[in-house]
């Protein structure tokens, strides 16, 4: 009996996950012009592609999707160095004022974001970056949560193997690249997908920093698709193809990013 409850509450959350899911995909098949409450309207009872062919021949759609790519591949890139740089460091190297400095940073963490947005606009626009690649890249070179998931990895690296390293003649960055780099790969696919996957889905930095339709990525391109057209199912068809690239990264990566996970305590 006990199972029995436990299975029933396990299928009704797992339903309440794919439902949005099962929403989107049945939706973008359908020829549906507005948005109907009733879920029964969004079982297509005659399945089109037509939605898709109508995004793919939009002569924005190859824009939004190219800077989606751009504002994403080089943070993740840039992400995955510095904080494993940086977390090494930490981890790692002994010098004054060190936990006083990582344990301000995480600090910073805990404001929300949100309430960071006018400074943050402010500084953008004084500095020109508004309606640029700028705003979105250099401000995620780096995240202290990505460092802070590092240095817990690495502290579980035994201190030898540096010493070893050391015994051989290995200079500081020979150690980095050829000992800690290597045996760091599943908390840098962590660190990397979590990035790609953050500003890959981000709507909320484009919205507030983008200010014409050249610079949209893929989020705020698809979210203004529905005021354009009125068209559900073209909208849906959108977050659909949307939705691919994050997923074929955390399947492909599915391995390390659990071990990952497993290894730097986030669990």
């Amino acid at each position: 009996m006990k199972k029995a409850i436990i299975y029933v509450l396990v299928s009704i959350i797992a339903i309440c996950f794919f439902a949005p899911f099962v929403i989107m995909i049945s939706g973008s098949f359908n020829d549906l012009e507005l948005f109907v409450a009733d879920p029964l309207f969004w079982l297509p009872t005659t399945p089109t592609l037509e939605n898709y062919v109508q995004i793919l021949i939009n002569e924005s759609f190859p824009r939004w999707f190219m800077n989606s790519v751009i504002i994403t591949i080089i943070p993740v890139m840039t992400q995955v160095f510095f904080c494993t740089l940086i977390g090494y460091i930490f981890a790692k190297k002994q010098f004054k004022g060190k936990e006083v400095i990582f344990w301000s940073l995480l600090a910073m963490v805990m404001v929300p974001r949100q309430l960071l947005i006018i400074p943050n606009y402010i500084l953008y626009n004084y500095l020109g970056w508004i309606d640029t690649y700028l705003v979105f890249i250099v401000p995620e070179l780096w995240t202290i949560m990505g460092v802070f998931l590092i240095r817990q990895y690495l502290q579980s690296i035994p201190k030898e193997l540096e010493e070893a390293a050391w015994m051989d003649g290995a200079t500081d960055l020979q150690i980095f690249f050829k000992v800690i780099m290597p045996l760091s790969k599943p908390a840098m696919a962590t660190i990397g997908t979590f990035a790609f996957i953050g500003n890959w889905n981000d709507l909320f930095s484009p919205l507030i920093f983008t200010t014409s339709e050249e610079m949209y990525p893929l989020t705020v391109g698809l979210a203004t698709l529905l005021d354009k057209t009125g068209n559900f199912g073209l909208q849906m068809a959108g977050a659909t193809l949307s939705f691919i690239p994050t997923f074929l990264v955390f399947i492909f990566f599915q391995k390390y990013f659990t071990e990952g996970i497993s290894l730097s305590g986030l669990k």
